[in-house]
């Protein structure tokens, strides 16, 4: 073992024993209302607050390593080496006592995660890798994944509203859900990334779609599933960096089904929506299109 790999090993067990020390607080506190509104259909409890503090802090005091978390901010993440926490991942899965939620915890150097560790104290599981390593399941080596393929394979969706004008159209992901559908008839919104990252890492789901771009949200679990032998990229095929805006992770084989699906829902979109723009130009002539 080099000595860089001694050190990540050291920091690894050190975020485990933090993440183990604050699971007790994690599980009292689940069923929290709403304390902090942060946009349209989303807030954060007092939990989420006090186990970022918390695990912040003695991340901070114990490896020196400054930490950026969803709540407070903190530094780049796209050079040097930062922490990049998640304190409770599924708050809506959390507010109701939902068991699928958990802290989600990567350090990451240079925009590339080296270090992810995914811990789900109502499910009592916790996932680690380093990079380069096999994926951990309660410190138990996991074997590589098999390739699959999609008719197989459950897959993990990410929420959405259909009428959202985000990043990623509601619209889009319904045509990708519906296009889902009628290739794998197991899909599942499990309403966090992390789980479904985690899940996609052990072998549970074939593949997980994830349109969301937050670090927090998508660092720890795509290493997770890079070391477990899968492939991990945007939803266009690039590679996942820590400035990608979305997430496709799957076992070898799902992954490029999944990839030749996005992108022919993609074009499907684009044809329709250039008709829609023709027809709206036709109508605005006057009707009917005449010979020049």
């Amino acid at each position: 073992m080099t000595r860089a790999d001694t050190e990540l090993a050291t920091l690894m067990a050190t975020a485990a024993e933090i993440l183990d020390g604050v699971s007790a607080r994690f599980l009292e506190g689940r069923g929290a209302p709403s304390a902090v509104a942060k946009g349209s259909k989303d807030f954060a409890t007092e939990l989420d607050l006090e186990l970022e503090r918390t695990i912040s802090g003695q991340l901070l005091d114990r490896t020196g390593i400054d930490v950026h978390g969803e709540e407070f901010g903190g530094p780049a993440l796209t050079e040097g080496t930062a922490w990049v926490l998640d304190p409770i991942d599924g708050t809506f899965n959390y507010s109701n006592g939902h068991p699928l939620t958990g802290t989600l915890l990567a350090l990451v150097r240079d925009g590339e995660p080296v270090i992810g560790l995914a811990w789900f104290p109502p499910l009592d599981r916790r996932y680690a890798a380093v990079a380069g390593g096999p994926l951990l399941l309660d410190g138990v080596p996991q074997p590589p994944l098999a390739p699959g393929v999609l008719d197989e394979a459950m897959i993990g969706f990410g929420a959405f509203n259909i009428e959202s004008t985000g990043r990623v159209p509601g619209l889009f992901r319904h045509r990708v859900l519906g296009a889902l559908s009628s290739l794998s008839s197991r899909v599942r919104m499990h309403g966090s990334t992390g789980i479904d990252l985690a899940f996609t890492a052990d072998g549970t789901l074939g593949g997980a779609i994830v349109f969301g771009h937050h670090p927090w949200d998508n660092a720890a679990g795509a290493l997770m599933v890079r070391c477990a032998g899968g492939v991990v990229t945007d939803l266009e095929g690039r590679d996942w960096n820590i400035e990608s805006g979305s997430v496709l992770a799957a076992a070898p084989g799902v992954h490029a089904e999944l990839l030749d699906m996005i992108a022919a829902t993609r074009g499907a979109v684009h044809t329709t929506t250039t008709a829609s723009v023709g027809d709206r130009e036709t109508a605005a002539r006057g009707g009917e299109e005449k010979n020049p």
